[in-house]
């Protein structure tokens, strides 16, 4: 960044100077050429008012201004063109000027002036004609460098001028680079300093974001941390009663009677265990959002019919109620991942309820689809209702590990909600239940 603010910084000066002292040297031509004209039209006028060309008893061979006017050339003209009289040359021996463009416009409105380029000379020649009252042409002339001239003549001095200002203009970017970057760099090395202001009000929202992101990064790292010592802890449970059990029924001290039992919780253990796998996997699919799920149009009225009736023979097997009304409403999503939010949600009704209670399931259009599950079980406390959502959280852990809860369904839950681009929100109260309501 440093190198790149350096060069650029460099680049303008270079541009800068180059072209200041182009536009310094067309001004001052520009202003010299206006003066030179300004020039010869004071010195014709002059030579004009003193009436000495339109005198009849002045002759041409008496005429000397070769010494008295340096650097001015001065002709007078004849009304046919012949050169009566030229300064710098014999006039004999001059061309007949009736067409030069400033002779010629003198001749028509009074005055003429013209510039023409000496190409061997590289040299401007300009020429102001004015008409005298004896209908001859008095025309004033004056050589001076052309720019390209003075340009060549000013390069020596220009390039001091250039390496000065460069030399100048190099030390300031270094220091201008160094001043910018260091407050950035010395941000960047202490970016989790939230105490920290950012250099620049216009790194405010970069700084924000980077400090998010870095946050956010830290969170999913604890999280990740969390995540695999809490799968660790819960595969380790069914598998330290899988093997406690087999051990014992390998020794043969056990009875016959007891075979059975340990067979049943070894069983019983390995279904936990699968269902912990199962879920676990399923939660890393739904973490992967390289590849969009497939949606399409769904009445979710259908959807949770289709789910109900086998939760109802879940809900009786421990005497709980199971019940759906509602209405046929189409939204966007994924079936499959409905099937299991819905399946997830009074599944966990049922597991936290108390016998002879009920579930209550509905599917309303309150201006946008809403799926409610209600019930009348245990509740949740207040300040376990944010935490509920996070993986392998539960409520009543000695409840949930005998109706064969993981602690990820809810999460699952959460997943999918996202990935519908839904809203999910909570109502409960110890002892009084839970509503759960998500709004697509």
């Amino acid at each position: 960044m440093k190198k790149t603010i350096y060069i650029r910084m460099v680049a303008i000066a270079v541009i800068a100077v180059t072209a200041t002292m182009l536009c310094i040297t067309s001004v001052y031509h520009s202003v010299f050429k206006t003066q030179i004209k300004r020039d010869l039209v004071v010195s014709a006028k002059i030579l004009k008012d003193t009436h000495y060309f339109e005198n009849e008893n002045t002759n041409a061979d008496d005429i000397d201004l070769s010494t008295n006017i340096d650097e001015l050339r001065v002709s007078w003209i004849d009304g046919d063109g012949t050169v009566i009289y030229d300064n710098d040359a014999t006039a004999s021996n001059l061309q007949n000027h009736a067409n030069r463009p400033e002779v010629k416009e003198a001749f028509e409105h009074g005055t003429g002036e013209a510039v023409r380029l000496s190409d061997t000379l590289n040299k401007n020649t300009y020429y102001y004609a004015i008409l005298l009252d004896n209908g001859t042409v008095l025309r004033v002339a004056t050589t001076s460098e052309s720019i390209v001239s003075i340009f060549k003549r000013a390069i020596p001095a220009m390039l001091l001028v250039f390496l000065i200002v460069l030399s100048v203009c190099i030390a300031l970017s270094r220091m201008l680079t160094r001043v910018i970057v260091e407050p950035i760099e010395t941000m960047g090395e202490h970016l989790g300093d939230t105490q920290m202001e950012p250099p620049y009000r216009e790194l405010e929202p970069f700084a924000h974001t980077i400090r998010q992101q870095h946050a956010d990064i830290l969170s999913a790292a604890k999280s990740r941390q969390d995540f695999t010592a809490n799968v660790s802890h819960e595969l380790k449970t069914p598998l330290t009663a899988i093997s406690g059990y087999a051990e014992l029924l390998e020794s043969g001290m056990v009875s016959p009677d007891q075979c059975n039992h340990f067979y049943h919780e070894i069983r019983r253990n390995c279904d936990r265990l699968l269902t912990l796998i199962t879920d676990t996997i399923r939660l890393s699919e739904l973490d992967q959002k390289e590849s969009a799920p497939d949606f399409v149009e769904l009445d979710l009225y259908e959807v949770v019919a289709g789910c109900i009736e086998g939760l109802k023979m879940v809900g009786n097997a421990r005497n709980i109620n199971v019940s759906f009304t509602g209405e046929h409403v189409m939204i966007r999503g994924n079936q499959t991942m409905l099937v299991e939010l819905v399946e997830n949600l009074v599944q966990n009704a049922i597991r936290y309820n108390n016998a002879g209670g009920f579930v209550i399931v509905s599917v309303l259009n309150k201006e946008r689809p809403v799926l409610t599950v209600r019930d009348n079980g245990i509740g949740i406390a207040a300040d376990e209702q944010k935490r509920i959502f996070e993986r392998f959280y539960r409520v009543d852990k000695s409840r949930s590990k005998e109706t064969g809860g993981t602690g990820l369904g809810l999460a699952i839950v959460k997943h999918i909600v996202e990935l519908h681009d839904a809203e999910i929100s909570l109502e409960s109260e110890p002892g009084k239940g839970t509503t759960i309501e998500i709004q697509f």
